[in-house]
């Protein structure tokens, strides 16, 4: 996983795609939520969202 992120790090600064950076973090944002809210009582909610 760490090798997965640097990378990616890498790629950004050769290729100077910084453009990149907000869209991969709220990505991982989202995911974090769906995964961490799986189990929890507001899920049917955050699913509604989508």
């Amino acid at each position: 996983m760490l090798e997965l992120i640097i990378d990616l790090w890498h790629f950004i600064r050769k290729r100077k795609k910084f453009w990149l950076l907000p869209i991969i973090v709220v990505l991982v944002l989202l995911g974090g939520l769906l995964v961490l809210s799986q189990g929890s009582v507001i899920a049917p909610f955050i699913y509604t969202i989508f």
